[in-house]
């Protein structure tokens, strides 16, 4: 009953365009995790080896992060050495903890020695320092320097994301010499780009390209053919800095080098890929105010990481309804005015919103420098002006009719006038400020920003509003 419904299930998965796993929306299908589910129940390994020892690294993190928290468990136990451990650095770091705490740490330093060190850091840097210890003391002696020393350096560096494993040959080698190398030496990585050339302390002299080596006789030298490495990366670089290298002068790989410009490993695009990624993510999240929340958090984890800001909002909350007490006696008198300072503020805070990202990016990036500051802030002030004009307009026509009363329609237009003004501002000058004082903007502004649009709204709108209908 079992292998017919195995069979049914590949006639499916073949009838499927591209991938058996996925469907048209990217998402794993329901039929496939079923079938691994009830595989997984009756502890059935030849059905899950055959169906999912297979996958590519990332589409098996997708797998594991479809399934139920026990199923994974279970899955990577059912497997053994045929799990590819590599899938553990393409989830969600709770799911990738709460793995690795289920299996024997033997089991773990076994594995490690199928991976590229690159991969095997970013597993271990999660693990408590007890756990590091035992699983690098059941690994060969040159594995467990090589780990140990990109662990010791800092988090979300080039020394953390470098892999370890490498080509490097003397200067006075030949080519032909070079190529029996690569041929015979099974130590070597699976893939590479470059090769490094290094003096008899490890000192970094040059790189040559494999298509350099490949298109040059066997006879030549080494050290005819390199070319310096100018774009060399210090291991305790941080890993965006990195990036914006490989981004800046399109690289493949990039040579790691510790502070006496010795060799210690290689950055390559597919690490760099990720970093990109992840600080992407790290930034939008950082605007949000959610801080290094994860898709698999539990709700107390999600809870903590979140409350710090909105206790901040809470406090700025407080301050722009110090501003609205102020008024209270305008207010009570035209009541209208309750109904239409929301939208000021609102507006403004979107506003001040759209110039916030803009600047926040541009910073993160490199983009926005001592060159450029000045035209960005009179480009963002002037479109702040422009669309203050543009929206006073509409808001106060749709004000004067709705309450008829033409005086209103213009407070609130000029209300609007200058808190988009403000908001445009802000939007630029309060990130700006924030990187001056060595503050990550994408932490800081959104507060900053929302707070200013809102007292400055209210201010203006009921100040205005006070002014014109003589109250006091």
């Amino acid at each position: 009953m079992a292998d017919t419904q195995n069979h049914e299930f590949a006639e499916e998965a073949n009838e499927t365009a591209d991938s058996p796993i996925y469907d048209e929306d990217g998402v794993i299908r329901a039929d496939f995790l079923s079938h691994i589910g009830a595989a997984i129940a009756d502890r059935d390994v030849l059905t899950l080896k055959a169906d999912v020892g297979d996958l590519h690294e990332s589409e098996l993190g997708d797998v594991l992060e479809a399934l139920l928290p026990e199923q994974r468990r279970a899955l990577v136990l059912l497997l053994g050495s045929d799990f590819n451990f590599a899938a553990l650095t393409e989830v969600d770091e709770a799911i990738r903890l709460e793995i690795v705490d289920s299996l024997p740490n033997e089991q773990i330093a076994l594995a490690f020695r199928e991976l590229d060190s690159d991969d095997a850091v970013y597993i271990l840097e999660d693990m408590e320092r007890s756990d590091q210890d035992e699983i690098l003391a059941k690994l060969p002696f040159t594995e467990r320097v090589r780990l140990r020393r990109s662990l010791d350096y800092p988090e979300e560096t080039a020394g953390r994301r470098m892999q370890t494993e490498f080509i490097a040959v003397p200067p006075f080698w030949t080519v032909g010499q070079t190529i029996d190398y690569m041929r015979e030496d099974r130590d070597l990585p699976d893939s590479f780009s470059q090769i490094f050339v290094i003096d008899p302390t490890f000192r970094l002299v040059g790189a040559v390209n494999l298509d350099r080596i490949l298109r040059t006789q066997r006879n030549a030298k080494i050290e005819e053919v390199m070319h310096e490495t100018r774009h060399a990366i210090p291991a305790v670089t941080d890993q965006e800095e990195a990036a914006q290298v490989f981004q800046q002068y399109d690289l493949l790989s990039a040579a790691v080098v510790d502070e006496n410009e010795r060799l210690v490993g290689v950055l390559t695009i597919d690490d760099v890929v990720d970093v990109i990624q992840e600080e992407a993510e790290e930034d939008i999240k950082r605007l949000g105010g959610v801080g290094d929340e994860e898709l698999s958090d539990r709700v107390l984890a999600t809870s903590k990481s979140r409350v710090p800001w909105l206790l901040v909002n809470l406090v700025t909350a407080f301050l722009a309804a110090s501003v609205i007490d102020l008024f209270d006696r305008t207010i009570s008198q035209v009541v209208a005015l309750a109904v239409l300072m929301p939208i000021v503020a609102g507006m403004g805070g979107n506003a001040g919103s759209q110039t916030m990202t803009i600047t926040v990016r541009a910073i993160a990036t490199r983009d926005l420098d001592i060159y450029n500051s000045a035209r960005l802030i009179r480009r963002e002030i002037g479109v702040g002006f422009l669309n203050g004009i543009i929206f006073a307009l509409l808001i106060g026509l749709v004000a004067g009719l709705w309450f008829q009363s033409p005086e209103l329609g213009g407070i609130i237009a000029v209300a609007m006038v200058i808190n988009m003004f403000v908001a445009a501002l802000s939007g630029i000058m309060v990130p700006l400020f924030l990187h001056k004082l060595g503050i990550d903007p994408a932490v800081a502004s959104a507060v900053f920003v929302t707070t200013t649009t809102d007292v400055v709204g209210f201010f203006a709108f009921l100040g205005i509003a006070t002014w014109w209908f003589g109250f006091n």
